[in-house]
């Protein structure tokens, strides 16, 4: 599962109130109080949840409404992180899941990656917006740069998702980026400005979309080269997109994009059948702003 492994060393509120921080610490998943139990919110519009993370914790409320939430994830850190997202099987704790992702081998089936936002440099906010089921949940940075992944370091943290009565109204998209085996096929060209992208995973495996807005001068054959040696400096920065999503899953984000510079959509989630980066398959694409 650490599907951003690769890229680590690449990158050296509720909708009318915001969530406060909660402080959960022993991997259970917190329990809500009866005010907790329903929570109503009644305007339309995605929830905003505010999380941040660094070496190596997340800032993050013990317990959400479900419904459509907008996570906004700030790094403090001073490496590279993420907030991913994964939902919890009945009756298993962050405990479980980190009793379980310490073991080699595929993930445990009673985890569901759910997405979230993806990976951004220090100091910079990433985004992404999803519909979240009543249920156990963990964010998880699955970031390595060369030891022990970041959860095995402290980075995880058990999220609760509570009943709650909200009629959902989903973001107006740019456009839809499509995952599938083994590229990303956009509905129409990136123009200049902040855009908000549907991303939705119709492939046979999990996928992701990470945004790497590439350094003057460099391309995407520049990053994937770079990519197999990792020496000198990084040819790009990386600017968020969506965390590993399971099939069928979409979610949005919302990114700004120079028509000066260029991008890339690459993939790190390892594959299913070989266990290489998806962008060793040939899930990596340039994308000049129109």
């Amino acid at each position: 599962m650490a599907s951003l492994t690769a890229i680590a060393a690449l990158l050296g509120s509720v909708a009318v109130a915001e969530l406060s921080i909660g402080s959960a610490t022993d991997g259970r998943p917190p329990v809500p109080t009866v005010r907790e139990r329903v929570a109503v919110a009644p305007a339309a519009k995605a929830r905003v949840v505010h999380v941040t993370g660094e070496d190596f914790k997340f800032d993050a409320p013990d317990v959400i409404p479900a419904g459509l939430t907008e996570f906004r994830f700030l790094n403090k850190g001073p490496s590279l992180h993420h907030m991913a997202i994964v939902k919890l099987g009945a009756g298993k704790t962050v405990d479980d899941l980190r009793a379980s992702l310490a073991n080699p081998g595929p993930p445990p089936a009673w985890m569901k990656t759910m997405g979230g936002p993806n990976a951004s440099d220090p100091g910079l906010e990433s985004n992404a917006t999803l519909t979240l089921a009543p249920g156990n949940y963990a964010l998880i940075c699955f970031v390595d740069l060369g030891g022990p992944p970041h959860f095995a370091k402290g980075m995880v943290r058990p999220l609760r998702v509570v009943p709650a009565k909200v009629a959902d109204s989903r973001p107006k998209a740019d456009l839809t980026v499509t995952l599938v085996d083994y590229s990303f096929k956009l509905s129409s060209p990136i123009h200049p400005g902040t855009r908000t992208i549907r991303v939705h995973n119709a492939a046979a495996q999990d996928h992701e979309v990470q945004l790497v807005q590439l350094a003057p001068g460099k391309s995407l054959a520049d990053l994937i080269t770079w990519l197999g040696k990792m020496e000198g400096p990084p040819p790009g920065k990386a600017l968020g997109g969506v965390a590993d999503m399971a099939p069928g899953l979409t979610e949005y984000f919302t990114a700004d994009f120079s028509s000066a510079s260029k991008y890339a959509l690459i993939c790190f989630v390892p594959d299913a059948k070989d266990g290489k980066p998806h962008f060793a398959h040939g899930m990596a694409q340039q994308i000049t702003v129109q």
